[in-house]
Parts: structure tokens; sequence; C-alpha cells
């Protein structure tokens, strides 16, 4: 079984635990030495003895059967593989009985290829962090690269307003002093059109639970709608309607691009969707949540309909010609192939994460899913649930494999902000800049932190506005 570094950390090399494997690495001791028998095994060479990984999941220790000789070249080593959950340094991979094969090689890998075996600060022999200066450098970077662009989350239910409960209450948590402080400078803020008819279940999953009456989701969206506005007026955002009103949007400043998380309130009707364009300044439909609608099928219900419905890609046809985003989150691989073959305008994904092997009703996506959106030029935006990503260098990371799979312009930020079933390592606005500097860790520029964080979507948000 071959193993490359891109497969650390997900279920190919979990389930990988006994198999014989081949991997290609750096060797990395702690003084120097001709050979060794015990060494961590690296996908770049260290800059000194002693330098190991910060992240010890994104390397292997190996135990090799006879001395194999270190001359600072890539070696290629076969062993049995064994997991450690429980390692008092914290390895997690390790290579058993590892023996050196000739001719040692190194299989190439792109530069994001490289970022997405995590970042590898070095850790001096005695343990010490970051120089302060490295520290230093990476927040002003980090500043930097909010500052570059306007700083965007695709998808967000800020304020609380994505619960039956909040629709028709009187208070708002806090949105535009979080923004302004972290230097978010504008939020896809979502109703969820389906939110009276589902629920969270006993294993922890999101289901419907009954039908709608007929008008009852189209009332709802009308309630869910103004309670946005009135958390815009509330908390002094802009509503952007177009693309100059993002472009003016920087950091410092809050504005928000009305949303809707499933396009429920419809009830299949395509003239509904010029009145909430028109009443509501509605910007960006994602077409389905977790309810299979008139649309199509969803990620995490048995399939119905096939993927899209004719009814859905008359709706994309709609958006296009109006000038209003649409999202496809949630909605199977099936829907996503015919919707590429349908819009005109680019597409987004705007929250999840990537696998290379999603598990059935999994809201993550394979590369190919995610190259489908690419493919019209759109974004997928990464999202920051603690269950998928345990840090916010973590999810640096992850927004570096999906860089690896659909290219640099291609990626983006989804927060889910307040709608995560679970904890989120971007729990607030105000995070913002750690996550810039997580960015700059993991081996990102300013140019290309400013992209993830908001400079793609305003790319497509303008494209979709004309």
């Amino acid at each position: 079984m071959r193993l490359n570094w891109r497969d650390l950390g997900s279920v190919r090399a979990e389930t990988a635990d006994g198999s014989v494997v081949e991997i290609d690495g750096f060797a990395a001791t702690a003084l120097p030495s001709a050979s060794a028998t015990h060494f961590i095994l690296t996908f770049e060479p260290g800059c000194c003895p002693g330098c190991f990984p910060r992240d010890r999941s994104a390397s292997v220790e190996v135990f090799a059967s006879s001395a194999v000789p270190l001359r600072g070249q890539s070696l290629r080593l076969a062993g049995t593989w064994r997991l450690r959950r429980d390692h008092p340094a914290g390895w997690r991979y390790q290579l058993h009985d590892a023996r050196l094969l000739d001719p040692p090689g190194w299989t190439a890998v792109t530069r994001r290829g490289i970022l997405a075996a995590g970042p590898l600060m070095c850790l001096a022999a005695c343990g010490a962090g970051d120089a302060p200066d490295t520290t230093a450098q990476r927040q002003t970077d980090g500043r930097r690269a909010i500052e570059a662009a306007p700083s965007v989350d695709m998808h967000s239910h800020a304020g609380g307003i994505a619960s039956p409960q909040r629709v028709t209450a009187g208070f708002f948590s806090p949105v535009g002093q979080p923004m302004r402080q972290g230097g978010m400078a504008a939020v896809c803020l979502a109703v969820v059109s389906d939110g009276p008819t589902h629920h969270v279940t006993a294993d922890g999953r999101i289901h419907p639970f009954r039908e709608p009456a007929v008008g009852e989701l189209y009332d709802y969206g009308q309630l869910a709608f103004g309670r946005v506005h009135g958390l815009a007026r509330d908390q002094g955002l802009s509503v952007i309607k177009d693309a100059s009103g993002l472009r003016a949007a920087r950091a410092g400043t809050a504005s928000a691009i009305i949303a809707a998380e499933g396009a429920d309130f419809l009830e299949g009707k395509l003239d509904r969707v010029d009145e909430t364009y028109a009443k509501w300044a509605l910007r960006h439909l994602q077409l389905t949540h977790y309810r299979v609608n008139e649309l199509g099928d969803i990620q995490t219900e048995p399939a119905v309909h096939g993927g899209l419905t004719d009814v859905g890609a008359e709706v994309i046809r709609r958006c296009d010609r109006l000038g209003i985003v649409v999202d496809l989150a949630h909605g199977t691989f099936d829907l996503v192939q015919r919707a590429v073959s349908v819009a005109t305008k680019p597409l987004v994904l705007s929250h999840t994460s990537l696998t290379e092997h999603p598990r059935p009703y999994s809201r993550l996506i394979s590369p190919a899913h995610a190259r489908l959106i690419a493919s019209t030029g759109g974004v997928i935006g990464v999202w920051p649930p603690a269950s998928v990503f345990g840090s916010l260098t973590a999810m640096a990371t992850g927004m570096a494999r999906m860089v690896d799979v659909v290219g640099i312009d291609h990626v983006g930020l989804g927060s889910d902000m307040r709608g995560l079933v679970g904890p989120s390592v971007l729990p607030d606005y105000d995070h913002l800049p750690g996550l810039a500097e997580a960015l700059i860790e993991v081996g990102f520029n300013v140019a290309d932190t400013a992209k993830i964080l908001g400079g793609n979507y305003a790319r497509v948000f303008e494209a979709c506005m004309v």
C-alpha cells in the first residue's frame, strides 16, 4: 500500500493500521548522525538537527530493522504502519520494521500538497516555540491580508436568526461589534427557510420530521427575512445589493449580504425568486438544506429526485439573470453535476470541508465534488467545526488541502456562525485575525490569504451581479 503525505489525517491513513506500506520522506534526528534505526520521517528536509514538526500528526516515527544511512536526501521506506492514540510525545503514526527501498526516491508534490501534510514550524530540541519576531511578522501579515480585500463569511447565522424560536424575538446577539473588531467586512446572513420542519435527533444529526403545510414555509420565510433586516438595522450593518456595495466594504466596517439556506420558501414557484430579490434584497440563495425540497436532493437524506430537478434548474437560470449567487451546499454530487451544466455564472458551495472518501449522508465533499464547483469559476467555503478541525491551524491546513485540489482562486471561508451543532474553532468574528495568522503560518502569503478570507468570494459575487 502506498501512502502520500496528504493521506495523513485522512481515513486512508487511519484504517491502514497493521498494513505494510511504502512512504517517502526526509529523516529528522535530535542530533547529527550518519545513520539511525530510530528517527522521525517528515515531508520536507528540516532546517537543523532537532527540527521536528509542531503538528506531530503530520510526521511518522520510524523504527528501522537495521541502520538507515542518513545523507540529507529523500528516503523511500517500507514497513508496518501503526496508529497510536496515546503516545506520550504526541506521535500518531509509526512505521515498524522499516527498511530502505532501493533506489530511494521522492514523489513530486505541489506546494499546496506539501502544505496539506500540516505545518512544519521548527521546534528546537529543547522544545522552544516561535521566536518573537516570527510571531510578530505573522500578526503583521495577517492584518495586511485582512485589509487587502474585503473579508467575507460566505455563510452565517450570526445574531440569532436561525431558529423558529428566534424569528419573532425582539433582541439580537452581537454581530457588528465583533465584525469591526476582527476586521470581517461582510457576512452572508442566511435565513433557514425549512426551520420549522427539522430538528436534531438523538444521534446528533439533523433530520426533517414532518411535511410543511401549503404556504407555511413561504410565510415563515417572510418573518425570517424581516428578522435579518431587523438585525442589520439594530447592528448598523450596511445591506449589500450590488458589486459596488461589496467593493466598498472594508475591515472596520460591517456589512451584510442577504442570503437564504434552502429555497423552501419558494415552494417551487419561480416568481418568488423575483419577489424576494426586490422585496428583501436576496443576493445569495442556497438551493437545499435539511429537507428534500422541490429543487433537488440533499447529502444527508436518501435521494428522491436523482439530483437537481427541472424546477431547480429554472431557479438557477432565474438567479443568473437577476444577479443572485447560487449556493450548492447540502446538495448531492448528482445535483451539483446538473447545476454545473445549467449555470452561466460561477457557483459556490459555502460551507464544507474535504475528504477523500465521503461517508454516506456526510456533509463533507470529495475532491471531484470540489472540482465541479471550481470548474465554474466558483468558490468552496471551508468551515470550522471543532469535530473536523481541532484548532485554527488545523483549519488553515484544511484550507490548504482544498487549495491543493482546486487552486488558490477557488477557496473561501464559510463559518456557519451560530449554526453548527457542536463547538467551532472560529467562535466569533473577533477571532478572524487568528485565522489569518494561521494561514500565514501554514505557508500562504499575504495575497493568497486575502483571497481565501474574502477576495475569491468578492470576485464571484461581482461576476454574478452582471
